[in-house]
């Protein structure tokens, strides 16, 4: 029996296991990833990575690979709503509605100012083998698929795992000081007892992933689009195809079609009928899709209660689990991921308390809660759209029929009913430009330092990003210049170290931190900004919320840790105290 030690043990190789193991990598910690699958994953399910998540792995260094095969923004930063993508009768080929999306279109100036990386799309399928190589780039024979986790037991030294490779059948005792359970609850979570709370069985979701040549039918720069019709009665009976690459744009070769049964309608295991219930759902009869893989998935949004079992950390779908809408559930488990991966990597160095680690739960907890309740309105506000436009539920095809001939009358009475429909999906910006639910999530508590401001009010509505230095908050981007270099202030915080920012009337905060550094064994950086490196739009300056001789603790993951808006009479103090509460010393 072959005996491993690590610090770390990662369970799981998807998009969040992957994403630890790229980040502990780079924060130099050692670390072994065991996944039970022989490969990663074939379906394509998450596509959408919002601009927090290229934030975080342009930090480490992926987001150039993912920019250069994902689609532009301008293939995919549009959604329609039409009645049918083929067809030639009185009600076919109706375009509905069209919007903006995901930092497309009329969004792409401001999405452009709040971020130094826009958004990218490139389905799950291929996103999780680049991570992989990335990965294995990173940490050479680390990278385990075919391993699947037995059994463990905890003890105050760590956790000693049974794992079995299921190539050999031989059996491994991995010794690690701590575990990420990013194994989408299969495993760890059942055995612990964890509690995820929230409805679930909610309905049958059919995902049909598939490969034709449907240009001739198909809007250059729409990712989405959705089908409201008589036959389908509502949104998810209609369909919903989205475009899958690897060509993106009206080129797409793959697609996934997604559409709904009731959890007791046996109709939903029959895929000898799901070709031709596409054709029919798509009115395109002539058409021949090679079908890939049909995929069934429970709609749910749970979230586990408790995200620490002793050295074990809940991460991704092992702590939430929810609905597509919004694209937030892979996007918030490779934060999970963010977040908790500097925190293990100072606890591990001794530049961090134990207690440190207790913040990943007292974080990560409220904002997964509120991404989750965010992907659940989004997915039931579809029923706000089918109202909108006159769908009645259970209604006859005969009465929705009717429905839809009035919608596009040339009549006053249409003009009213287009009117409305226009009104009721253009609510759904709450799934696709919910731009502040992305990146303007703060963390109240755990590694934060509050300043006793007031909070940052938020939009209802999701849609408009606050900027804030207020501790918790993401660190506001502006673009700076040294030299001939453009550089943002993301850049200024590099990956394990905190930083301070300050500016030229600052200079006693430099001193501060080299004798903070010196007693604590911390590293941090100090930048200045004013000299040779500036603020030549001024966008900082309008942002960063600090007078003169200001500055703010960004902590490894770009969030702030602290600030002192004001100068300090006693910076070493100040600066002190706060490393110390925030790394829980």
């Amino acid at each position: 029996m072959t005996d491993i030690q690590v610090p770390v043990l990662i369970v799981g190789g998807g998009g969040c296991g992957l994403s630890s193991s790229i980040f502990l990598s780079n924060l130099g910690v050692e670390h072994l990833l065991m996944e039970r699958h022989d490969s990663t994953s074939l379906l394509p399910k998450a596509h959408y990575l919002n601009q927090r998540t290229m934030e975080a792995f342009r930090q480490h260094g992926v987001a150039d690979a993912i920019t250069a095969v994902g689609a532009p923004i301008e293939k995919f930063g549009k959604v329609r709503w039409t009645t049918s993508m083929g067809g030639d009768g009185p009600l076919d080929r109706k375009l509905i509605h069209e919007m903006d999306a995901f930092g497309g279109g009329s969004l792409r100036k401001r999405y452009e100012a709040d971020s130094p990386v826009m958004s990218s799309n490139y389905p799950q399928l291929r996103l999780e083998p680049l991570l992989r190589a990335e990965a294995e780039q990173r940490a050479p024979g680390r990278i385990r698929y075919h391993h699947e986790l037995l059994d463990w037991q905890q003890a105050p030294e760590g956790v000693t795992a049974t794992v079995r490779n299921h190539d050999t059948d031989e059996t491994l005792t991995v010794r690690a000081r701590y575990v990420i359970a990013a194994d989408g609850g299969r495993t760890i979570g059942p055995r612990l007892g964890v509690e995820m709370a929230g409805p679930t069985d909610m309905v049958d979701m059919v995902s049909t992933h598939f490969s034709c040549d449907l240009s001739d039918y198909w809007d250059d720069g729409t990712l989405i689009n959705w089908f409201l019709n008589p036959e389908g009665a509502d949104s998810w009976g209609s369909g919903v195809v989205v475009q899958m690459g690897p060509t993106w744009g009206k080129d797409s070769e793959e697609f996934v079609l997604h559409f709904a049964f009731r959890t007791d309608d046996d109709e939903r295991f029959n895929e000898e009928a799901i070709v031709p219930r596409m054709k029919e759902m798509l009115k395109l009869p002539h058409i021949e899709p090679k079908v890939h893989k049909v995929s069934h998935w429970i709609l749910e949004r749970v979230v586990a209660q408790q995200w620490r079992y002793g050295d074990v950390f809940l991460a991704g779908d092992a702590a939430h689990r929810q609905p597509p809408t919004s694209g937030l559930g892979l996007n918030t488990g490779i934060q999970d991921a963010y977040n908790l991966t500097w925190k293990l990597a100072k606890v591990l160095s001794g530049e961090a308390g134990e207690d440190l680690l207790n913040s990943y739960e007292a974080e990560r907890l409220p904002v997964s809660t509120d991404g989750a309740d965010w992907a659940l309105l989004a997915f039931m506000n579809h029923g706000v759209i089918d109202a909108g436009i006159g769908l009645a539920p259970g209604a006859p095809v005969e009465v929705n029929v009717a429905a839809f001939e009035a919608l596009f009358s040339d009549s006053r009475l249409g003009r009213a009913l287009r009117a409305r429909a226009e009104v009721a999906i253009g609510t759904q910006t709450w799934e696709f430009q919910a731009h502040d639910v992305e990146i303007g999530f703060t963390y109240e508590g755990g590694a934060v330092v509050d300043d006793g401001s007031d909070p940052i009010a938020r939009d209802d509505m999701g849609r408009a990003y606050q900027p804030s230095t207020r501790p918790g908050h993401r660190l506001p981007h502006a673009w700076l210049q040294r030299g001939s270099e453009r550089i943002s202030t993301h850049d200024l915080a590099t990956p394990g170290a905190l930083v301070l920012i300050t500016d030229t009337a600052g200079a006693v905060w430099a001193e501060a931190a080299a004798t903070v550094r010196d007693k604590l064994g911390v590293e941090i950086g100090v930048v200045s900004i004013g000299d040779s490196l500036t603020d030549p739009d001024g966008v900082w300056a309008e942002v960063s919320g600090l007078d003169a001789g200001g500055a703010v603790l960004v902590r490894p993951d770009n969030h702030i840790g602290w600030r002192s808006a004001a100068p300090s009479a006693a910076p070493v103090e100040d600066l002190l105290g706060a490393v110390t509460r925030l790394l829980h010393r």
